[in-house]
């Protein structure tokens, strides 16, 4: 049995209008002693922009701006830009987000060498509608029925002249290049899915055109255990460890009151990351905490990023959809019950 620490709320919302209604599932990074949390601050409204604020060590707040570092300027973010990650690659940070515009969720990202500012580069995820996609990823076998249910027209469709495209949400880049790639995580549910490219001019639409037509190939974690058996979703950017790339990552299921959000954990191959080593066969942790069972969206734990110091893993996640906590665990002792669990 994995040990893991709650060290409870570390940054609440504030009487801040970019930030009143909530603040939740942060980019991290560490450098240093210091680590950089990029959050998802929401107004009134549910508008959001995304906030920073710096730690001493893993759980001291430091500096904290009182604006956000990036906020709505396309149309394709009106809503708001929501639920950033963050990695280094070759020196330079990528901070991936939602693009919001009320309707469609689409990955976005934004560079910088130096933090804590960023130059927005937009969406580069798939953007195609659902008939499309159907189109696409039926055209060659059949795919999970799960992915027609979960990804039909938006009723908000109706509503609006915005054409409703496919949700493409959770995109982490891996924070390395492998054989000579760029790999990321992306999420059309019910899974998790990998893409790669040499350079990011190379996600053009007919890249994804061919992707999606071979979906089922690109798919490295799926739902199978209890605690995730509705659908589930990349959390933290991977972490390379001697044994595998470590991914924690969320899992959904359903319970009488809506669905429930816990933190997982699985292990992929460091040089092809298609391939799943070990998966957890229970939640890393849930919510038992009130700050995680009650608040904007009840019983949630979301985990966006980690710190590691010395052999304690940092976890940072979104509680109830309103604050940011966090939880801690040994990382060696974490990789250890992983291998008890190896994939078949």
């Amino acid at each position: 049995m994995i040990e893991v620490t709650k060290h409870g709320v570390i940054l609440e919302k504030t009487a801040l209008g970019f930030e009143n209604e909530g603040v939740l599932n942060p980019a991290v990074i560490r450098d240093g002693e210091s680590v950089h949390l990029f959050y998802r601050a929401v107004r009134k409204g549910n508008y959001s922009t995304i906030g920073y604020c710096r730690l001493d060590g893993p759980l001291k707040v430091a500096e904290r701006f009182d604006t956000p570092v990036l906020f709505p300027q396309a149309a394709s973010e009106s809503h708001g830009v929501e639920d950033p990650r963050i990695s280094k690659i070759d020196g330079l940070y990528y901070l991936t987000y939602t693009a919001y515009d009320g309707v469609n969720a689409l990955g976005a990202y934004a560079t910088t060498r130096e933090l804590p500012h960023f130059e927005k580069k937009g969406i580069f995820t798939s953007q195609v509608t659902y008939e499309d996609f159907q189109h696409l990823a039926e055209s060659q076998h059949q795919i999970n029925k799960k992915y027609l249910r979960y990804n039909g027209y938006s009723a908000l469709n109706s509503h609006t002249d915005t054409k409703a495209l496919l949700w493409n949400k959770n995109v982490i880049f891996f924070p390395r290049r492998i054989n000579g790639k760029l790999h990321f995580l992306q999420r059309i549910k019910p899974d998790i899915q990998i893409a790669c490219v040499q350079e990011m001019e190379e996600l053009t639409p007919l890249f994804w055109e061919d992707y999606l037509m071979r979906l089922e190939d690109y798919i490295v974690l799926a739902p199978k255990f209890r605690h995730e058996i509705s659908y589930i979703g990349g959390g933290c950017p991977p972490i390379e460890t001697a044994h595998g790339w470590l991914v924690i990552y969320h899992g959904v299921h359903d319970i009488a009151s809506g669905y429930k959000y816990v933190a997982c954990a699985a292990l992929l191959d460091l040089e092809n990351p298609f391939k799943e080593l070990a998966r957890l066969p229970s939640a890393l942790f849930t919510p038992d905490h009130d700050y995680e069972i009650r608040g904007e969206v009840n019983n949630v734990c979301f985990p966006t990023g980690t710190a590691l110091f010395d052999d304690t893993l940092y976890i940072y996640y979104g509680a109830a959809d309103e604050r940011i906590a966090c939880a801690s665990v040994s990382l060696s002792a974490l990789l250890a019950e992983l291998l008890l669990h190896t994939t078949k």
